[in-house]
């Protein structure tokens, strides 16, 4: 908790410097996995209740600005009769927003090596439109590579639990004894155990689990087996 808070930290000052000149506007850094949407990390000003609420109900998921980021590489205007003239028409989401001045933005997309959807999303109300989206076009370059390097200091500075599974399976291809291995520890098996069900001795057991360790460049077994169960890279055997 202490290191995402220091990454948020970060993350968070550096884009209030970059941004400042764009005055008093609501943004949002948010890193998705496109696996299966779950938000992994984000930094925003938009208004706390907002944000609790959009996590609590797992909003991500209908959010057309979302849904229309995946399919996207360069930024685009959202606001709900663009996205209804899109064919992604969802008036409760919008009705929600509305009440913490969430209603037009404009959002900056970038998929990176680890499958995830990153995004920067600005957001404004009607009043402000006409100013701030030519405002934001006359920058789009530059905020184009500020969100490209706000993310590489994200991937560089993020635990591993923190990024996406995709990322660690290209790393951390198990064999299928490792595999058998972390799944008993998964369900709670000793290693004494764990060599008795699979008719190996006890020693083995240690040495498939430190390869396991270095794999998921984790320091021990205990964090090996969360961070498996976590990133869901652990297959089930049969008992």
């Amino acid at each position: 908790m202490e290191d995402e808070y220091n990454l948020s930290n970060i993350i968070g000052k550096r884009l209030e410097a970059a941004l400042g000149e764009l005055g008093e506007l609501l943004w949002a850094y948010v890193v998705l996995s496109k696996k299966d949407i779950s938000c992994i990390f984000g930094v925003t000003n938009y208004p706390t209740e907002w944000v609790n609420k959009y996590q609590e109900q797992g909003l991500q998921y209908i959010d057309p600005v979302v849904i229309t980021a995946r399919n996207r590489l360069t930024p685009f205007a959202w606001d709900e009769q663009i996205m209804a003239d899109s064919g992604l028409h969802f008036p409760e989401l919008f009705e929600q927003a509305r009440e913490f001045g969430v209603t037009h933005g404009y959002t900056f997309v970038l998929h990176d090596y680890n499958n995830n959807l990153v995004t920067l999303s600005f957001a404004f109300s009607a009043e402000q439109k006409a100013e701030i989206i030519p405002a934001l076009i006359e920058r789009k370059g530059e905020i184009s590579v500020l969100l490209a390097s706000i993310h590489e200091s994200y991937l560089a500075l993020a635990p591993p639990s923190d990024k996406n599974a995709a990322a660690l399976e290209g790393n951390a291809r198990f064999t299928d004894r490792e595999n058998e291995i972390l799944y008993w520890a998964s369900v709670g098996k000793t290693y004494q155990e764990t060599a008795m069900i699979l008719g190996i001795k006890t020693g083995t057991i240690k040495y498939h689990m430190s390869n396991v360790v270095k794999k998921l460049g984790v320091t021990n077994a205990r964090h090996a087996v969360r961070l498996g169960m976590e990133l869901r890279l652990i297959k089930p055997v049969d008992g």
